[in-house]
């Protein structure tokens, strides 16, 4: 064993300041890369939204300058910048401590907010190069500079000024912090459009000074036309049902809509403008109010006879896509964990219940048309739940009585280990690519699940009709943890699904196909990281004295520059590869590369399966038009045979 390194008194530091930050930027922002470099921009956005919040502001401008420099404008009361009780500068106080500001303690200030920690001004002057620090207010204008992670505070500039309130933030995050600094318009765009959906009459304004692209988002109905840009028109059942009601301090506003043609809910739930991505207990009181809602009326309207059972909320919500925002006082604003997505505070739950089940009823009262069709709807859900549910306990039985299967799981090649957290599920193209990767695989901790042609369409498939799918019973049975209204993905045997497919149409729309299925009925997989396509290389370069591989056109490029006497062979499929050349390039985890599949804006994504995956083939066609590029090709010659490179 090897001497222990000396430990001792010295060795205890205490880091001073902002050094906490810059030494763990990733305990304060999430990560370095670039969700965490745009993280700098929502905590100075946010600390804007909250003067809207209070009402003190109705404008907010995000500026993105050359070099990636960004500056945010807000014309809300601006910092106080008098001297701080500490002897500093009120605004240097703010900007180079961590934990302060204006949200904490009993103050009316800030009744309602999205930062809780107070740290989100401190954090971005800690991990930028400079931030400029402009405030109006009292009819002066406060300038000041900090430098080098907040290291070096410049005295403050205070000047007679009879412009309006309001401050400006201008900041160029730190490059010895950041994998890269380059500020991305549509992350920006995607967020600042979320932000000003849930605060009506809010405007944002977005400009891109590097490619003179900018945007404006201003939404007087808020979250009816949120909701109205993730649902499909033609499929929608109602005009979109908006609820909204204050109680005990806490403010909340729900939109819900009902589609056909949709098997699956989405439920996005927002606190204080904070996308709370594991629900919380808000969500649970608007699901509780929706099923009481529901219920009451089809009781009182004899829909549901005495002996029949309640409907099920999962029936209920069938088809449901509905947007929850809330704004809860800082006193009653608890959390789960640091990460806020998931709310903890009894108090949100009681009044969402009691709002949403009063308006609600009310609704329903008044529209007994769409009343009676949405309670038929859920009835029959119930029913198809109720058959599914049959379905799987025979499957199950057959199982556990067949030990030599031919279909569902009976081609899966399982694991020897038991750890899902280790253990990958690949769903492979084909039998003669499932030969290979069962081949190739490490047996420990890699399963193999190949799949005979495409898999159907869940987004125009009914629930009943995905269950009798063979392929899709054999990826649900693989990966063990339910799927639709009963998924839960703790139960889940792997923590890597990776999705290998031929590098061609037809591989790239089975890639769809599945991610459409998993997108509708097990979301918390993408939700969780857990969902991956493989990259198999394109091409193969052979030398007398060596192999390699290419993954796309511009690396074969580079490869072959130097070389003389190669051949090239281009890989049709999967297939082609024996199992060590796969094992090489994309299933050992020391060589591969893998794409991780993430929502990083949901009604995009939304919009993405309606469109490309639904019933309407006109947009469909639209869309592929204005964005699929035809004529892509090789832009050498291959034939059926390799192609000698001699000089």
């Amino acid at each position: 064993m090897a001497k222990s390194s000396r430990y001792t008194e010295a060795e205890i530091q205490v880091l001073q300041g902002l050094e906490a930050v810059r030494k763990r930027p990733g305990m304060y922002i999430g990560s370095t890369d670039s969700r965490g470099l745009h993280h700098l921009i929502w905590e100075v956005v946010d600390n804007a939204i909250d003067e809207a919040l209070a009402g003190a502001a109705n404008t907010i401008r995000v500026i993105i300058h050359k070099g990636n420099s960004v500056e945010v404008q807000d014309n809300g009361r601006g910092i106080p910048i008098g001297m701080h009780k500490s002897g500093v500068p009120t605004p240097q106080v703010v900007y180079c401590t961590l934990h302060s500001g204006g949200k904490f303690g009993s103050s009316d200030a800030y009744k309602v907010t999205g930062g809780l920690h107070g740290v989100g001004s401190s954090v971005v002057n800690a991990l930028s190069e400079w931030v400029e620090l402009t405030i109006y207010r009292d009819k002066k204008r406060y300038f000041q500079r900090f430098e080098n992670g907040g290291s070096i505070i410049k005295k403050p500039q205070i000047t007679n000024d009879n412009k309006k309130p309001g401050t400006t933030v201008h900041f160029k995050p730190d490059r010895s912090i950041f994998s890269s600094t380059l500020i991305d318009y549509k992350t920006c765009a995607t967020r600042l459009r979320e932000s000003a959906y849930l605060v009506r009459g809010l405007r944002i304004e977005l400009i891109d000074e590097r490619t003179n692209q900018s945007d404006v988002f201003l939404y007087n109905e808020g979250i009816i036309e949120y909701l109205k840009s993730i649902t499909n028109p033609k499929t929608r059942i109602h005009e979109p049902i908006f609820l909204e009601g204050k109680s005990n301090g806490i403010e909340v506003e729900g939109a819900l809509q009902f589609s056909s043609k949709t098997y699956s809910e989405n439920i996005l739930s927002f606190v204080n403008n904070i996308r709370t991505r594991d629900g919380g207990t808000h969500e649970t009181g608007f699901k509780i109010a929706i099923t009481k809602s529901f219920n009451d009326y089809a009781r009182k309207k004899g829909l549901l006879k005495d002996k029949d059972p309640n409907l099920d909320g999962i029936d209920i919500r069938e088809g449901l896509t509905a947007i929850l925002s809330i704004r809860v006082p800082e006193n009653l604003l608890q959390f789960e964990g640091q990460t806020k997505n998931k709310l903890g505070s009894q108090e949100a739950k009681t009044a969402v219940e009691n709002i949403i089940s009063e308006k609600l009823g009310f609704y329903l009262a008044e529209k007994g048309e769409i009343a009676n069709e949405l309670v038929k709807n859920a009835i029959r859900a119930a029913k198809v739940r109720e058959a599914a549910r049959a379905a799987r306990d025979k499957a199950r039985l057959i199982k556990e009585k067949v030990t030599k299967s031919t279909n569902l799981v009976g081609k899966l090649a399982p694991v020897l280990y038991k750890n899902p957290a280790k253990n990958e599920l690949f769903i492979v193209e084909g039998d003669s690519a499932g030969g290979s990767a069962k081949q190739g695989r490490d047996r420990n901790f890699q399963a193999i699940l190949p799949l005979r042609g495409k898999v159907i369409n869940a987004e125009k498939s009914k629930t009943s009709e995905l269950l009798k799918n063979e392929e899709i019973m054999s990826i649900i049975n693989a990966i063990g943890a339910g799927f639709g209204k009963d998924f839960n993905a703790d139960k889940c045997n792997y923590q890597k699904i990776i999705i290998m497919t031929d590098a061609d149409t037809d591989g790239a729309h089975i890639q769809v196909l599945l991610l459409t299925f998993f997108f509708r009925y097990m979301r918390e997989l993408i939700e969780r990281g857990y969902i991956y396509i493989a990259l198999p290389p394109l091409y193969k370069i052979n030398t007398k004295n060596s192999v390699e591989y290419a993954w796309d056109q511009e690396s074969l490029q580079k490869k072959i520059l130097n070389l003389s006497n190669y051949s090239i062979q281009r890989f049709k499929g999967l297939g082609e590869m024996n199992a060590d050349q796969l094992w090489d390039t994309t299933m050992n985890p020391e060589t591969r590369t893998l794409i991780q599949v993430k929502i990083e804006d949901f009604s995009e994504a939304e919009d993405r399966v309606n469109v490309l995956m639904g019933e309407n083939v006109e947009m469909r066609r639209n869309w592929i038009e204005n964005n699929v590029i035809f004529d892509q090709e090789d832009n050498f010659i291959l034939d059926e045979v390799d192609i000698y490179g001699e000089e």
